[in-house]
């Protein structure tokens, strides 16, 4: 059946392990002719996995952080997602996954389905995770937050990604262009 006004799209997945790095020495800033430089020696203060859901049309980020994935952990960004409006009155809410160990196969689409019948789970062809739209958003929280920044404990790389995404929804959030060949999604 077609789209209708009344139904949602949520692309969903897990990036597992994001390590909090602690610099050992500040960043060089850039000058007149020269780059600036970045501190490659850290040392390690944890990792946390980052669970996310991104709303396709109306380009919203959900998101939380748990030491590690798994189906409760997906449960919880659902309920996070579907216990507020518009999803929990949607005619169909389509929750587009991957096949991950905490919403793989048939048990997964029949599980989402209990806790919320308007949900419906389609899953990504096996290899294919890289067609869903959230590992976009995954790219651009890496290249925005974490790759260069240092973070002295986990809850401080926490307390970072949820005021980025904050932000994010406020500023810069805009549904993706999505291309036959993936170009220009993202700019």
């Amino acid at each position: 059946k077609r789209l209708r006004p009344n139904d949602y799209i949520i692309s969903a997945d897990e990036k597992t392990s994001i390590q909090a790095r602690n610099r050992k020495s500040l960043h060089t800033a850039c000058a007149p002719g020269r780059s600036q430089r970045i501190e490659f020696e850290y040392q390690r203060a944890g990792a946390l996995a980052y669970i996310a859901a991104w709303d396709v049309r109306r380009a919203k980020i959900f998101g939380l952080c748990a030491k590690s994935t798994g189906i409760e952990v997906y449960h919880r960004l659902v309920d996070l997602v579907m216990k507020q409006e518009p999803y929990h009155s949607a005619n169909r809410v389509f929750w587009i996954t991957d096949n991950g160990s905490s919403h793989r196969g048939q048990t997964s689409v029949k599980r989402l389905t209990q806790w919320y019948p308007n949900a419906i789970q389609v899953h990504t062809p096996v290899h294919a995770s890289w067609l869903n739209q959230i590992e976009i958003w995954f790219g651009t929280l890496r290249k925005k937050l974490t790759r260069w920044r240092s973070f002295v404990s986990v809850d401080n790389l926490i307390e970072s990604i949820l005021r980025f995404v904050e932000y994010y929804n406020a500023t810069m959030a805009r549904p993706y262009r999505w291309t036959y060949d993936g170009s220009l999604l993202c700019k």
